[in-house]
């Protein structure tokens, strides 16, 4: 590889100005999910391994296929809210919001803050 062919990779998600999503929709399968992760929420992949070991000793526990089902569609969502930059930034701006000593901020952020993951739901779950 030439460094003009190294210095034109690009190392990041790149910006959408029509916010549009900066990765497809992942599969919700480990392999997928973990790369997508790592894309668009690299802060976060502590965490995913974290909830990926209790989903499996959840599922070995109860000897069922449920608790990694579980993971699969809350990081499936988690990832389909963050591939979207500006539903992103709504979502982190509702969270904060929440604290907000004015109680029709906190309705508002609520509210927001529930229509924006309701959605990243329906989507991944095909609808």
């Amino acid at each position: 590889m030439t460094i003009a062919e190294w210095k034109g990779l690009t190392m990041t998600a790149p910006y959408r100005q029509d916010d549009g999503p900066v990765i497809p929709r992942p599969a919700l399968t480990l392999p997928a999910l973990r790369q997508a992760v790592a894309t668009v929420v690299p802060s976060r992949l502590p965490e995913f391994f974290e909830e990926l070991q209790q989903a499996f000793m959840r599922a070995g526990d109860e000897d069922s296929v449920v608790p990694i089902r579980m993971f699969y569609q809350r990081w499936g969502v988690v990832v389909e809210i963050e591939r979207y930059p500006e539903r992103s930034r709504r979502l982190h701006a509702a969270e904060r919001a929440v604290d907000s000593p004015d109680p029709e901020a906190r309705a508002a952020a609520i509210l927001e803050a529930g229509e924006i993951v309701r959605s990243a739901h329906r989507e991944v779950a095909g609808g």
